[in-house]
């Protein structure tokens, strides 16, 4: 069994969260100053995996709009007013730390957190070739719209917008 456990995100977790996400995601480079501020905005929807200090891995969610897809390595400045989905920024995993059965945990947590805030749905963009891994846990993707498929251009080739039902 891993040592490692999830817990609420603090702002002393940062150096460390953009360490894992530098690891987990070099071909989508994100500033301190987005994970400073999306933890700001929403930190009840910011968790980090960690034992005894050492951060391996992170989650990142925030209400926004079903179908709005935020750019890559931008402030948000706030969170909208029409937040009809929760979107998973980010869930990523050091790969020490990978295949120890972490990823669904948190999002079960994170899922059942939202519905007691009556969110709908959750709502991310895969990158990485993990839509597979994304339909595990209980995403579909959204084929077939045009301006999604044009938000999607800053996170590169491969990357779908899915979308999970909350009490999946």
């Amino acid at each position: 069994m891993s040592p490692y456990t999830w817990r609420p995100m603090g702002a002393a977790d940062i150096d460390a969260v953009v360490a894992v996400a530098a690891a987990c995601f070099p071909d989508h480079f994100e500033a301190r100053a987005c994970f400073e501020e999306r933890l700001a905005l929403f930190p009840q929807g910011c968790f980090a995996l960690s034992s005894e200090g050492v951060v391996k891995g992170y989650l990142i969610a925030y209400p926004w709009p079903l179908g709005a897809i935020p750019p890559l390595n931008s402030s948000l400045g706030a969170l909208p007013e029409e937040r009809e989905t929760f979107y998973l920024h980010d869930l990523a995993l050091h790969p020490d730390v990978r295949g120890q059965g972490h990823a669904r945990p948190i999002v079960e947590r994170l899922s059942g957190a939202l519905s007691a805030m009556e969110g709908r749905s959750l709502a991310l963009v895969s990158v990485n070739d993990s839509v597979a891994f994304w339909r595990g846990m209980g995403f579909e993707p959204v084929v077939g719209d045009a301006a999604i498929t044009r938000k999607l251009e800053s996170y590169g080739g491969g990357s779908t917008y899915m979308v999970r039902a909350i009490g999946w």
